[in-house]
């Protein structure tokens, strides 16, 4: 078996077994496993190499639970979560800092699958916090962010404490595959 193969194994496992995991064990991750995550976010490909993404790595349990509050719904489990990576954008360097923050965002999900952490996207752009102001208005006053930096995501980790199983290969939806 060629080293390139393995990979490509290696990879169809990490997608079988990642998961939105929203409940973690008390248990701070690693120095050495955060500068890993830091360091697949700072690798995620953007377009022309602009690299319009900021990431802002939160362990700070009172900052946490602010954020935790960042929706209506869909956010809470964060104040649970040793980690959560404010995901951004700084929109006047590019006109794709969505998709590149996009790419960011899973990018992290499925580094920490495959250092044995759960993880979970939180939508920011485009929702609501309760209050009427946006989620990206709320999570900017909290962590006092510039005007340009624009928030796309945050993503939860921790190490997992609830366990799901892969989805089923035969409750894939192959009918999205389109045939020509």
């Amino acid at each position: 078996m060629t080293g390139a193969y393995q990979v490509k194994i290696a990879m169809l496992d990490i997608l079988r077994l990642r998961r939105s995991i929203r409940k973690y064990r008390d248990k701070k991750i690693e120095h050495e496993i955060v500068d890993q995550l830091k360091e697949a976010a700072l690798r995620s490909p953007t377009s022309r190499g602009i690299n319009s993404w900021r990431f802002l790595f939160v362990d700070d349990n009172v900052i946490l639970e602010k954020l935790s509050s960042a929706k209506e719904s869909g956010s809470s489990f964060l104040s649970n979560a040793p980690l959560g990576v404010v995901v951004c954008g700084e929109e006047n360097d590019s006109d794709v800092w969505i998709e590149d923050c996009s790419i960011a965002s899973i990018i992290l999900q499925l580094t920490g699958q495959s250092l044995g952490l759960g993880s979970c996207w939180i939508q920011i752009r485009g929702r609501l916090h309760g209050t009427g102001k946006s989620s990206e208005e709320y999570v900017k006053e909290v962590l006092s962010l510039p005007e340009s930096l624009r928030v796309e995501s945050i993503i939860a980790i921790g190490y997992p404490d609830e366990a799901k199983n892969p989805i089923p290969i035969d409750q894939l939806e192959y009918d999205k595959i389109l045939q020509l």
